[in-house]
């Protein structure tokens, strides 16, 4: 398979910059795969993983949403957060999810309750990742 570069950025730090076979991405739309030679567009991303097949193997991430750039040079995803699935903890996120869902019930205004929704519906899909 063709290789092309990819690079994922989080606010922290470049997780990931090299030549990789294909990425899969959650986007918003719907779950798209790049591969070399892609057509150009640009999407924002969902929570959900993102699989990375290189020379070396798989490998998956969870990352929070974001926007994913694929041009000419490759895939560019900046990633709100992103972490390797192996290294999610199912119990903090139980725990977690636990305490946002109570935030959604105690929330006593639109904007707290929306937040809280928000970061339930995050761990949810943090929660299905450690799943598949």
């Amino acid at each position: 398979m063709a290789a092309f570069h990819f690079e994922l950025v989080s606010p922290e730090r470049l997780i990931f910059s090299g030549e990789v076979e294909q990425v899969v991405v959650p986007g918003s739309e719907g779950v798209f795969t790049v591969l070399r030679n892609h057509a150009p567009m640009m999407s924002t991303i969902r929570p959900g993983v993102i699989e990375v097949t290189s020379a070396t193997g798989p490998s998956k991430l969870f990352v929070r949403g974001g926007f994913a750039d694929v041009s000419e040079k490759g895939l560019t995803i900046l990633a709100e957060q992103a972490i390797p699935v192996s290294e999610l903890d199912g119990a903090k996120i139980d725990a977690d999810l636990r305490a946002a869902e109570e935030d959604v019930e105690d929330a006593s205004t639109d904007a707290a309750r929306d937040a809280a929704t928000l970061r339930a519906d995050q761990l949810r899909a943090m929660r299905s990742a450690l799943q598949s």
